[in-house]
């Protein structure tokens, strides 16, 4: 970088470039939401066949492509707006360095040094002679200089050589921010074609990482959000930025902007959208890189008495190099592609859009799935999975909650209901290892009343929302360690299958009097074991030990799970514990009573 292309560099030209891209990445957007939320509804909707269902199937993959189209052109106008501002400060330092050169009268050559005219004195009286200065970044070279104007006659000197420094400055930093930026402005480059492949996805997860490296110093410039802000604390700060910010932040920081309670839904759900598709490119390309298992995993050794089966040798090397990376790949896609499966359900039957509310796929992995935006929603229902819950399983625990919401649907036609899947924390994995401790319950309660105080805070609809928190096994558990230990902000909690909540009354779960449900179906085993682990008591006359929301003690309404009525009203039985959200069922019916408020149709346990 030269004297004469940082003067003349038109920083704006490149703002103005970022402001197009970011214009295109919005349109991409809108045009993407249409084809998901309005058009191939419409579709489904007024058409039936194998031709619109072809046809609904080509429109997700032209709405694939512009999220991808939205994703990259929103990094671009991100990077162009961080090279601006990483070469600003530069060119500024170089146009005052010239402004001082020029009132001194000093002329600056195009490498950068300083000439200035005689002036002052020498000790035997003759002018001192004009000369020349050079700028250095050295420190050491910088102290003789200090050292020489002390001593140099002419006054100009010492200016002249402090001037020519500052250049050297400014074309260093220059130059650091042009080899920075060059190499990754470059890389932002799409293939020629019309498939947006799982490479695609993976390559733009690398152009996030190289963008936010490069982009630090620019994001940290702007508005930081509050470090372990409440939810209405991370609400105003989003809502203090501009939109070229909340872009930097969603384009650079999607994982934050995800991960954020308080938050629009729609702000969170456009950020782990990012974050899933760039995650699923990536692990689908890392597992195909893997070779397969071996297929003779399996031999056996016939000598000695008895014959035994083990593992051939093959299977045991693969097993070591690739085995565990190789399952969480395979599980965390499997979990992946279920929630997209949800993204491509909308319009079906009137199923609303999906918002994917937080997302990660380490460890277990995380998702939170709203079947409709809860921030426009009248009702809202936060499900809490149990014990084996994970990223790997989230469909059926997604699948719940969309019948959840059907069933709403059914109880009060066009009701504005939003249900969501909540796997928030890490559950127990192991029925026998995992659940009988109470420490997932404790370490995940506080995300939990976080995530539902956020709600409050992202709400934009009319007069309050009515929530309803609702657990299932070891989500009961949580549940109630959350309302345990701080506010719940819950108006109604159903309790399914639960093994305790960790306290002993209704009157503890933070419920107003009388709107805590419970629902135990034929069968279910685990209430009666949980209880011994997870049971609350009740230090009173009359009161107990190990008790349970099915315990009558506890004070919850018990909600009937049988059949009930006939003809194409009936509804039929839950047995076991798993059947409490099946189609059809008693259960679900009155789970989605409660979710609508329609308390008196609630039908009570037998």
């Amino acid at each position: 970088m030269d004297i004469e292309a940082l003067k003349t560099l038109k920083l704006h030209e490149f703002e103005e470039a970022a402001t197009g891209y970011r214009s295109v990445s919005d349109m991409a957007s809108q045009a993407k939401d249409a084809l998901e939320q309005r058009i191939t509804t419409q579709m489904r909707e007024a058409l039936k066949g194998e031709a619109v269902d072809a046809a609904v199937v080509q429109l997700r993959e032209v709405a694939k492509d512009f999220h991808y189209v939205q994703v990259e052109c929103g990094l671009v106008g991100t990077a162009l707006n961080a090279f601006a501002a990483d070469m600003r400060p530069a060119q500024d330092k170089l146009k005052r360095a010239l402004s001082e050169a020029a009132e001194h009268k000093f002329t600056v050559d195009a490498d950068g040094s300083v000439a200035y005219p005689a002036a002052g004195e020498n000790p035997g009286g003759s002018p001192p002679q004009p000369g020349s200065a050079s700028g250095s970044l050295s420190e050491q070279v910088r102290a003789i200089q200090r050292q020489a104007g002390n001593f140099d006659p002419n006054p100009n000197y010492a200016i002249a050589q402090g001037i020519a420094n500052r250049i050297a400055e400014a074309l260093k930093e220059a130059t650091d921010a042009d080899q920075k930026w060059a190499p990754q402005l470059r890389k932002l480059k799409a293939d020629d074609d019309l498939v947006v492949s799982a490479g695609d996805w993976a390559d733009a997860g690398k152009d996030t990482e190289g963008v936010r490296r490069a982009g630090k110093d620019y994001l940290d410039s702007l508005p930081q959000p509050p470090k372990e802000g409440s939810p209405k604390a991370n609400a105003d700060w989003w809502k203090g930025l501009d939109p070229e910010q909340r872009a930097a932040w969603t384009a650079l920081q999607p994982n934050t902007v995800g991960g954020l309670d308080g938050l629009p839904a729609t702000a969170r759900d456009e950020a782990n959208r990012i974050v899933l598709d760039e995650k699923r490119g990536q692990y689908q390309t890392e597992l195909n890189g893997i070779p397969k298992p071996p297929a003779n995993e399996w031999t056996w050794i016939t000598s000695g008495m008895y014959p035994s089966k083990v593992h051939t040798d093959e299977w045991m090397e693969w097993e070591k190099k690739y085995g565990d990376q190789y399952r969480h790949l395979e599980s965390s896609l499997k979990g992946m592609n279920a929630i997209q499966t949800r993204f491509d359900q909308t319009g079906e039957g009137g199923l609303p859009e999906a918002y994917l509310l937080g997302f990660s796929p380490e460890g277990n992995g995380r998702a939170i799935v709203a079947n409709g935006n809860p921030d426009t929603a009248r009702h809202q229902a936060v499900y809490v999975p149990g014990t084996t819950s994970n990223l790997s399983s989230i469909e059926g625990n997604v699948d719940r909650m969309t019948e959840l919401w059907r069933q709403t649907q059914q109880a009060t036609p066009d009701a504005s209901v939003s249900t969501i899947t909540w796997l928030g924390y890490d559950a127990p994995q192991s029925i026998v290892k995992d659940a009988p401790f109470e420490h997932y319950a404790y370490d995940g309660a506080p995300a939990y009343r976080k995530f539902m105080d956020g709600l409050d805070a992202s709400y934009s609809g009319s007069g309050e929302p009515h929530r309803t928190a609702i657990g299932h096994s070891y989500g009961t558990t949580l549940i109630g360690a959350a309302a345990q230990t701080g506010d719940l902000n819950a108006d109604d909690v159903i309790f399914a299958g639960s093994p305790g909540v960790k306290v002993g009354s209704a009157d503890e779960m933070d419920a107003p009097k009388g709107h805590v449900w419970n629902e135990e179906a034929d069968g279910d085993k685990v209430p009666d074991i949980g209880r011994w682990g997870h049971g609350g008591s009740q230090w009173k006359m009359g009161g107990g030990v190990f008790l349970i929301p099915s315990d009558d003690a506890f004070g919850a309404h018990q909600m009937n799970t049988h059949a009930e009525g006939s003809g194409p009203q009936a509804t039929t039985g839950s047995e076991g514990h798993s059947e409490y959200w099946n189609k059809g069922t008693t259960a679900l019916k009155n789970q989605a009573l409660v979710v609508v408020g329609e308390y008196g149709d609630v039908t009570a346990a037998r």
